[in-house]
């Protein structure tokens, strides 16, 4: 029985994860219909660090 439980969550999750990869396709492919080249990745690393707070760093007394 717990075998059955196993396999039927590994399903759901295996389509779960399809789902969800299939909406951020969609998100992408509605940003950029374009589609992104290797002269887009430093522009895009730039933005996305300049979304993400910066971590405090921290300091040791040794």
């Amino acid at each position: 029985m717990s075998e059955l439980f196993r396999e039927a969550f590994r399903t759901y999750s295996a389509q779960h994860a399809r789902r969800t990869l299939d909406e951020l396709g969609e998100y992408a492919a509605g940003r950029n219909p374009q589609g992104y080249t290797q002269a887009d990745v430093p522009r895009l690393i730039k933005e996305v660090r300049a979304e993400k707070p910066r971590r405090r760093k921290v300091r040791s007394n040794g």
